[in-house]
């Protein structure tokens, strides 16, 4: 594994598995809180807010289209590193198509920052990372957190009165968010990143058993809490719109396509399809992170091909009660 220690990267540290072979993800390390509170060190303020990510990586996308469902662009910046991650890590590269320089600080590689931030900084270096420039720092690089920030703590900077986290569903979003990260979200990579098969077994058991269940809630609701656009359908999305084209082959979950379920492919269109999210998504960045960064599980790095997938076609799902919130259709 590749990670920063004590302010030093490293290409030799540890293994991602435990004993079992099963995939084990690292608590993330910067968990600081903007915050509307006075006092609080990370207050929100419209330009003083900046995201580092990658269009490929499904946890930094939950970032993204927040932001740009509520109407965040103004307020909160935006960098895209290169889609391939070599042994230095996540990497500026202006040169490729859909990617940016560090226009804060002319990195070359995003573990400068974490070490900018901290110099004795251990763990791995991911994104999204929310970056203050008041104090020149990382508030935070754990995906759920900056997401909620974005949502609840933002308000007065967006152009549009979204709210993904309303009240009266607070309770079920969280409890849905919880449910589905270790079957479905965290489930993909516990496949792929196996090393026994039983681990795998186990992990594309739990996967399929979870995307089963869902599709048959669907089949009566619209959204994962009922009639309302949620955080958890952010959540659900980053996964499952990567789903045919990467995990199913790259990482073995390969029991069924998504566009075979009845209501998830259906779901899937409807939100993609909502005003703001198809521009969050880059395939090409997608397709090309996941087959040539991981060359335990592919080490030719040649780039699947895929289903091809019209995530534009009609889905129906407008005749369950519900829909997006009325701004978003009035911004179309």
């Amino acid at each position: 594994m590749n990670m920063l220690v004590d302010g030093e990267w490293r290409t030799d540290v540890q293994k991602s598995t435990n004993e079992n072979g099963e995939f084990e993800r690292q608590e993330t390390n910067f968990r600081d809180r903007i915050r509307d509170e006075p006092g609080a060190r990370f207050q929100p303020e419209s330009g003083r807010y900046h995201l580092y990510v990658s269009y490929a990586c499904p946890w930094a996308h939950r970032t993204l289209l927040v932001r740009a469902l509520k109407g965040l662009e103004d307020a909160i910046s935006v960098d895209v590193v290169d889609p391939f991650r070599a042994d230095d890590g996540w990497q500026f590269n202006p040169e490729k198509d859909g990617c940016t320089p560090d226009s804060l600080h002319g990195s070359d590689y995003l573990r400068e920052l974490y070490v900018r931030a901290d110099p004795e900084a251990t763990g791995r270096v991911t994104v999204p990372v929310l970056w203050d420039r008041k104090e020149d720092t990382i508030v935070n690089n754990e995906s759920a957190e900056v997401l909620r920030m974005l949502d609840t703590e933002m308000d007065e900077f967006a152009s549009r009165d979204v709210d993904l986290y309303p009240e009266g569903y607070r309770d079920e979003v969280d409890r849905i968010i919880d449910k589905i990260y270790q079957p479905i979200n965290n489930g993909v990579y516990r496949a792929g990143f196996t090393k026994s098969q039983k681990a795998y077994d186990r992990a594309v058991t739990d996967l399929f058993d979870a995307l089963d269940d869902w599709d048959s809630v669907l089949a009566d609701q619209r959204y994962l809490a009922g009639d309302r656009l949620t955080e958890a359908d952010v959540c659900m999305f980053t996964t499952l719109v990567r789903f045919d084209q990467v995990y199913h082959t790259h990482f073995m979950c390969n029991r069924k396509f998504i566009h075979q379920y009845g209501n998830l492919w259906p779901y899937l269109r409807d939100l993609y399809q909502t005003p703001g999210v198809a521009k969050t998504v880059n395939m090409d960045h997608i397709r090309e992170h996941y087959y040539t960064t991981h060359p335990e599980v592919t080490p030719s790095r040649i780039i699947a091909i895929g289903p091809d997938l019209d995530f534009e076609a009609g889905h129906d799902r407008d005749q369950l009660p519900g829909g997006p919130p009325a701004e978003l259709l009035a911004s179309q």
